[in-house]
């Protein structure tokens, strides 16, 4: 990857969409034209979000724009930690043993299970009387 060169990468999660463009810089996050701190305001959704760039040791090697649609601010979380894996595979590919010991270029496929019909909800149903 040339120094003024961007990599991509997209992750998913739940219904979030995440669009990862990462270059060389010095370590600065932007998601959605707003600061890390500011868009992640807990700090599990942080740690989630910027885990690929502490397992590789990068956090200070390259700058990262995401934007991220749809779902909730913990999904999305999930979304940005893959979309960051994969653009970073593709920028450095000595780091794809890393990336694969800690799980991080798996999609977590699991999805919110759909309403059945004559139920309540997906699985719950209304309470049954005898009479």
């Amino acid at each position: 990857m040339e120094d003024n060169e961007y990599c991509w990468g997209t992750g998913r999660r739940k219904s979030s969409v995440a669009r990862v463009r990462i270059k060389k810089g010095t370590g600065k996050i932007n998601l959605n034209s707003r600061e890390f701190d500011k868009y992640f305001v807990r700090e599990r959704d942080r740690l989630i979000a910027s885990t690929p760039l502490k397992m590789t040791k990068t956090e200070a090697k390259y700058d990262v724009w995401v934007t991220v649609k749809g779902g909730g601010i913990s999904g999305q979380a999930g979304a940005v930690s893959l979309g960051v894996a994969r653009a970073l595979f593709k920028a450095d590919d000595t780091l794809i043993e890393t990336l694969r010991n800690y799980d991080l270029l798996t999609r977590d496929s699991r999805m919110k299970e759909r309403k059945k019909y004559g139920k309540k909800g997906a699985r719950a149903s209304f309470q049954w009387t005898k009479r």
